[in-house]
């Protein structure tokens, strides 16, 4: 009995304290499955380590719904306290980076930052704006979500609030005295001196001390492959894959064997098309790509005068401003590269498709076609036969009309081993 009882003394008056090292990620892009997977493995790995605290630098323009919520589960179900700080002075931590920030167990600002600006924007499956309706559902929906993560974290709701419904994004000043965020630092050395030995609540109601004045801070980088994901997943980059892997296809389709082109462009292919994994890809642009690669192809096999060439250029580059529909202008390719690269890329096409026409329109020079139209001369008289020296040979002739030794004459056909049909130039 005696036990138990000082058992339950100290849960009642003795808050969990937390005494370990202290983890530290940086996240300085946009949030999609790439971002949101480093900070859920670093979260695991907090929790595993029995981190003091782990703090998240965050410098977003903010990103995927699905991304974001994916972190948001895993920052409220953590045994790690984690501390959102957005950082370095002049960053932000915008929209899905907003929300994070309310999410987590301490939210700090570095002088010269703005939060908030968490309106969502509507886009359909097919990567399309929604409709009113569907709008006002989405803003709904992130409204009740912020005021819920907002009220159990003990922050302001009604500004938090209207960061999503009217869009009001927050200076680090404007945050801290309406009681949205819970300090302003310089840096992480401020934070552990701000925060070491104070207690916080948990969102699950759990009471922690945070003991941090001599802990270490570990920086925690992403992965080898995390990295390279990050890098195929800038959308500028990932629409010049796609671009690259449809031209060295269609060259190594136009000229088989020359497996430099079908090689390049195959890895950079399967490169775009694992980068539209990350990013929120539209299929209708996609389609109309390849209806411009369709149409580029029939220029070359029907005769057209350029008409599937024209509209392969505005399929391609209607298609290319459709291709990928993101929240955020900084997941979406910008006009600027796309315009330049899909003329150039047509301009490429239209002049691969030239030299194929030139070439099936250019008269043989080999083998017995290319006799046809050389002009040979009369070694003795054709009435109507006789030879005929061309090419370095003499040959089996079949004169039109008389022709006189010496004459030069012009070979009309080619009537079979060494015997031709020719008439006076």
């Amino acid at each position: 009995m005696r036990d138990n009882f000082f058992a339950f003394v100290f849960l009642v008056l003795s808050p969990v304290f937390c005494s370990a090292s202290i983890l530290k990620i940086t996240v300085d892009a946009a949030i999609h499955p790439v971002t949101s997977e480093y900070i859920r493995d670093a979260i695991d790995r907090a929790d595993k380590e029995n981190a003091g605290l782990l703090i998240m630098t965050l410098n977003t323009p903010g990103g995927l719904d699905s991304s974001m919520r994916e972190i948001i589960e895993k920052i409220l179900s953590a045994k790690t306290p984690i501390a959102a700080f957005v950082s370095p002075s002049g960053g932000r931590s915008a929209s899905a980076g907003f929300f994070i920030g309310i999410a987590c167990d301490l939210f700090i600002m570095a002088p010269g930052t703005n939060t908030g600006a968490a309106h969502p924007v509507g886009v359909s499956i097919t990567g399309q704006s929604m409709d009113k309706t569907m709008e006002d559902k989405v803003t709904n929906d992130a409204a009740s979500y912020i005021k819920t993560l907002a009220e159990k974290r003990g922050r302001n709701v009604k500004m938090a609030e209207d960061a999503v419904r009217k869009s009001l994004s927050y200076t680090e000043k404007e945050a801290l005295q309406g009681g949205l965020i819970d300090f302003v630092a310089k840096n992480e050395r401020e934070i552990i001196d701000a925060f070491d030995q104070k207690a916080i609540r948990r969102f699950n109601g759990d009471t922690v001390v945070l003991r941090l004045k001599e802990e270490p801070v570990i920086n925690v980088g992403m992965s080898a492959r995390q990295k390279f994901l990050l890098t195929i997943s800038n959308p500028n980059l990932a629409y010049l894959l796609l671009m690259i892997g449809l031209l060295g296809l269609y060259f190594e389709f136009a000229n088989p064997g020359a497996i430099f082109p079908g090689v390049l462009g195959g890895i950079s292919l399967l490169l775009a098309i694992f980068s539209f994994q990350i990013l929120p890809i539209n299929y209708v642009g996609l389609i109309l790509i390849l209806l411009a690669m369709v149409l580029f192809i029939l220029e070359v096999k029907v005769h057209s005068f350029g008409a599937f060439s024209i509209g392969g250029i505005i399929a391609l580059v209607i298609g290319s401003m459709m291709l990928i529909k993101a929240p955020i202008p900084e997941l979406r390719p910008s006009l600027r590269f796309i315009i330049p690269v899909a003329l150039g890329f047509s301009l490429i096409l239209i002049f691969l498709v030239y030299l194929v026409v030139r070439a099936h329109a250019r008269r043989t020079l080999t083998g017995k076609e290319g006799m046809v139209g050389e002009i040979g001369t009369a070694r003795t008289d054709l009435a109507p036969e006789g030879k005929v020296f061309v090419h370095g040979e003499l040959w089996e002739a079949e004169a039109i009309e008389p022709v006189n030794a010496g004459e030069k004459v012009l070979i009309v056909e080619v009537l079979g081993t060494l015997k031709i049909r020719v008439k006076k130039t």
